[in-house]
């Protein structure tokens, strides 16, 4: 009998487990397993490799039916048919999507050489009478930069990298069991595939420098919190020569103590007097642009809304411009004056008389609609 144990125990799986419940699995070991995430530790490689090769059996229609039926004896016979083989389907993928490389079975390695920067990000808070203008401002950005002493390379003046002798240049490392090998960064190099003998004084061997880089940026009229702008090439510098990141300046608008902005338009509130609410007539509003005249027709009510249009925001890009609403608040006096009071009440004996004119309006609807 075979001393090997059962692919569906390895992967904690049902014999009858369908493809997407066998791959779940197997992802979810490989990550735990995997010698990268496990240095040095050789039970978790040896582990790794066994549940690649279960998975490399079970996820394969034909084989899987082989093996189903014969057990590890059925695959002797067959093992030159769907074992071993670089264009083994699914597993490169996979391992691609887990680990940024697929050479388990003899594949692609991880590609060496310059590397692009990384993209950097810069928060910035603004009003909203400068989001609404548009401005230039000066930021400061820490960042790695490429040394300009070896333009990148970590070598000092004079002389270049080495290749590595361990990898041979691969930034690779394989070890091969049988038909199953596992390729695993070169410690020597780390990855780099090259050795720096005499490092550069002024970035010592990293071929970046850290330095505070100072620009001016624009600001476009209209943008809103959440907008992003991408500044291409002002990320930090690539590695190995390679080139740099871009950087993305995100937008946050301060709250405005007048104004809540909604997409393009503006809303705000406006309070009047009870007299000019009942007569009506003229006040100003304050806009972005300024003061602006606001009719009140007699008899407007409290939360009645008004448009004036073109005063809101500016779309980006020069497209058109939001509207501005102003919504009434109708105010009550708390104190008055002696004069005050005294028109107030002729005025309350005033609407008194109208409700009594009005006494028999409630006799004369039920006569009408019996």
């Amino acid at each position: 009998m075979s001393s090997k144990r059962d692919y569906y125990d390895i992967l904690g799986c049902r014999r009858d487990a369908s493809d997407q419940e066998l791959k779940q699995a197997y992802r979810r070991l490989a990550i735990k397993y995997h010698p990268d995430k496990n240095p040095g530790d050789t039970e978790a490689e040896e582990r790794f490799k066994e549940i690649a090769e279960a998975y490399q059996v079970l996820s394969q229609p034909e084989v899987r039916a082989r093996y189903d039926r014969y057990g590890h004896a059925g695959l002797a016979a067959g093992a030159g048919s769907g074992f071993g083989g670089a264009g083994f389907p699914g597993l490169d993928d996979i391992l691609s999507d887990l680990f940024g490389f697929g050479d388990v079975f003899g594949g692609r390695t991880r590609r060496q050489g310059p590397r692009r920067g990384s993209d950097l990000r810069y928060d910035i808070e603004i009003t909203l009478e400068e989001a609404a203008r548009g401005f230039k401002t000066k930021i400061k950005i820490p960042r790695l930069e490429a040394c300009e002493t070896c333009n990148g390379s970590g070598a000092a003046e004079g002389t270049t990298p080495a290749r590595c002798q361990t990898c041979n240049g691969s930034g690779q490392v394989r070890y091969q069991q049988g038909f199953f090998s596992v390729s695993r960064t070169c410690s020597a190099c780390r990855g780099a595939g090259k050795i720096i003998r005499d490092p550069c004084r002024e970035c010592r061997g990293a071929g970046r420098v850290e330095r505070e880089r100072s620009m001016e940026i624009k600001i476009p009229a209209g943008v809103d919190t959440g907008s992003r702008l991408r500044i291409a090439g002002e990320g930090e510098g690539g590695e190995a020569g390679g080139p740099p990141g871009d950087l993305y300046v995100v937008i946050h608008i301060k709250e405005h103590a007048i104004y809540e902005r909604r997409e393009a338009n503006l809303y705000c509130a406006k309070s009047i007097s009870f007299t000019r609410a009942a007569l009506g007539g003229d006040t100003t509003v304050r806009t972005l642009d300024g003061e602006e005249t606001l009719h009140i027709p007699a008899g407007t009510q409290t939360s009645t809304v008004f448009r004036l249009k073109g005063h809101g925001m500016p779309g980006l890009g020069g497209r058109g411009r939001g509207d501005l609403f102003v919504a009434i608040n109708v105010v009550t006096p708390t104190s008055l004056s002696r004069e005050q009071r005294r028109l107030l009440e002729e005025l309350s004996a005033l609407e008194d008389e109208e409700t009594r004119q009005d006494k028999g309006l409630f006799d004369k609807v039920k006569d009408i609609f019996g």
